[in-house]
């Protein structure tokens, strides 16, 4: 479909000064990825976030259908969807009736080219690497199991998996974006310097975003791996449909992230949504995968390492059932303390948790209730996760989108 308008880089110009003014506050004298210089573009405003947000969530929306989920007028979001086309951000789909008279709509979807990610999932025992296109889709996804989560080991290995991804796809790196990284850990300065699991020493008490950012020549972004998937989730998976749920990452230990009104909240120090200190873990075993190992080696299944027994997985186990039981309770806890504290919509269980035990354990959670008269109050849905894959890396790549590109605000 042909487009008349030209975009020139500046949103001001192009949208009109309020929509444009409407997006400063957000970026105030950060520097800019070296993406937006490759495509002559300044940063997105907020108006045209909205809309892209909307699109993501809904492919093949029409324009009228856009200015009433986002609260947009019609007029603004013609210019907006005009520019995005112009500049590659949008492909139009198909002219829609929208029942009035004049020339209807015009429909749009994500286009996939525009911009890619790399997503990295730090863990314990491996790394994980997606590379994301805009759309959400991963075009490839590596799982590297590391002798040791050494600086000197993981950047290596780093550097020569995103120029295979690269060459593989036909990606070049002046359209990727950056990068984002999922790391186990408690966030100390609200940035990106963590207190890490000790098998991730050497990552510890330190800027990870500017160590990485030099030794791989992309802007960095890091985030807490719980917080990273919920990210993932909210742009990909089950936020789609519901703007406010809890994430429960569960791994190694069990974490989380809380998404409201379809944006993380990461509460005063980045550590919002650590659904593991709610449990005494003297008096509650947490429901960790870790655990599940354990659990299915004394019933006489042996599976080696964590990373191992996730990509064997066979829910009839001899052991399942067991650990079932025995964390059940402390399923129940933390869901009925997310219920009671934030009355989100939905919990999603995901992390490294396989689908296939997600929904055998979901049957066994209670919310705890009173269940005062017929009418008892509304309780969240659980749900197992829907996005496909490494949940830290692919949330992790979808960092770098959500800052600049998709909000919900």
């Amino acid at each position: 479909m042909r487009v008349s308008l030209k975009f020139t880089g500046n949103w001001n110009q192009e949208i009109g000064l309020q929509d444009y003014m409407a997006g400063t506050s957000e970026h105030p004298t950060q520097s800019v990825p070296p993406f937006f210089a490759s495509k002559a573009m300044n940063l997105p405003p907020d108006s045209a976030r909205l809309v892209l947000s909307c699109v993501l969530r809904q492919p093949g929306i029409a324009q009228p259908a856009i200015a009433r989920e986002t609260g947009l007028a019609q007029q603004s979001v013609s210019r907006i969807v005009k520019v995005l086309v112009q500049l590659g951000a949008l492909i139009p789909v198909e002219r829609s009736s929208h029942g009035r008279r004049g020339q209807p709509g015009m429909a749009v979807r994500i286009a996939t080219k525009f911009a890619y990610t790399f997503g990295v999932s730090m863990m314990t025992d491996a790394i994980s690497v997606a590379l994301m296109d805009f759309s959400g889709e991963v075009l490839e996804q590596v799982y590297l199991e590391q002798p040791a989560m050494t600086r000197a080991l993981v950047i290596d290995k780093l550097q020569s998996t995103f120029a295979n991804l690269m060459a593989n796809s036909g990606v070049k790196r002046k359209d990727v974006l950056g990068v984002g990284v999922g790391i186990s850990g408690y966030c100390l300065d609200g940035k990106s310097r963590f207190n890490t699991p000790r098998q991730l020493d050497e990552w510890a008490l330190v800027d990870i975003d500017s160590l990485l950012s030099e030794e791989l020549d992309f802007p960095v972004w890091v985030e807490n791996d719980g917080n990273a998937a919920a990210i993932g989730e909210s742009l990909y998976g089950v936020g789609r449909v519901y703007s406010n749920f809890v994430y429960m990452y569960i791994a190694v230990g069990i974490g989380g992230g809380v998404v409201l009104n379809r944006e993380l909240w990461r509460g005063a120090n980045g550590n919002g949504g650590e659904l593991g200190l709610i449990l005494p873990s003297h008096v509650y075993p947490h429901p960790t995968i870790e655990l599940l190992r354990q659990t299915i080696a004394r019933a006489g299944v042996e599976v080696g390492s964590i990373s191992k027994m996730l990509s064997d997985f066979d829910p009839s186990w001899p052991g399942i059932d067991e650990w079932i039981a025995k964390t059940s309770e402390s399923f129940s806890i933390i869901s009925s303390a997310i219920a009671a504290l934030l009355d989100v919509q939905a919990i999603v269980l995901g992390g490294r948790m396989p689908e296939s035990l997600a929904k055998k354990v979901i049957p066994h959670i209670e919310i705890f209730d009173d269940a005062r008269r017929a009418e008892p109050r509304p309780t969240p849905r659980i749900f197992g996760s829907e996005v496909q894959g490494d949940a830290s890396a692919i949330g992790a790549a979808a960092l770098p989108f959500k800052k600049y590109f998709f909000s919900s605000q």
